[in-house]
């Protein structure tokens, strides 16, 4: 009975990573269809804030490699929800009913979080970073930014942006699970600003509007937190 019972749950893991794979795949492929867009799209930051944008290709086969890059991160993004919630469906049975209740909130806040930090670095911070970075470059000497470079750069910042808004998620997970208590989090609040402060700098680009664009989202959130914790 044991035997079969390993069997059924290894067939039943195979096929949800089957469909995960599957979903994968699919989201690649019209990524490749729409990286034009998608390039488009992530270097809007930059052409909004600059008089007469330029960028170039230093490697003969960059403009494909480009193409791969922006539709694995398509794919990447589109098949997380999905990937998630296959895993879900693997785990939940052998939940209890309390671990229930704080994986649920986890799993829908953890993308919504993401993409939270992903969208205030594009919205808020990329425009006034690149805004500082044509304005002290000045006049006496032409941008011609390297398209893999930027994108990459660009790439890396949204996603640092989008993991450190699960901070806060991190820390009421952790509340929640009964490893620290709210008084224990709220008595070493002022080391983990600084903390905040010190992974900011890590994540972020070397200027200080990075770092405090940063930061000071994450000590907010730091403090709504507290809403969450028991």
């Amino acid at each position: 009975m044991q035997k079969m019972t390993l069997i059924h749950h290894f067939i039943e893991l195979k096929n949800r990573v089957v469909w995960a794979l599957a979903v994968f795949v699919l989201a690649f492929v019209i990524g490749l269809y729409i990286a034009p867009m998608l390039q488009d799209f992530i270097t809007a930051p930059l052409f909004n804030v600059w008089k007469n944008p330029s960028m170039i290709y230093t490697g003969i086969a960059d403009g494909l490699t480009v193409q791969f890059s922006l539709a694995g991160l398509f794919a990447m993004l589109v098949s997380l929800p999905f990937i998630l919630w296959q895993l879900w469906r693997y785990v939940a049975p052998a939940l209890k009913k309390n671990e229930k209740k704080i994986a649920i909130p986890i799993l829908i806040m953890s993308p919504v979080l993401f993409l939270s930090g992903a969208a205030f670095a594009y919205f808020v911070l990329m425009p006034i970073m690149f805004g500082f970075f044509i304005e002290v470059a000045g006049d006496s000497a032409t941008m011609m930014p390297n398209v893999k470079n930027y994108l990459s750069f660009s790439v890396d910042l949204l996603k640092a942006f989008g993991f450190a808004f699960q901070f806060p998620l991190v820390l009421v997970l952790l509340n929640r699970a009964g490893i620290v208590s709210k008084q224990q989090i709220f008595s070493k609040g002022r080391y983990i600003i600084v903390g905040i402060f010190i992974l900011s700098a890590i994540l972020t680009p070397p200027d200080v509007i990075s770092l405090f664009a940063l930061a000071l989202p994450l000590v907010a959130l730091f403090g709504l937190s507290f809403l969450f914790m028991v």
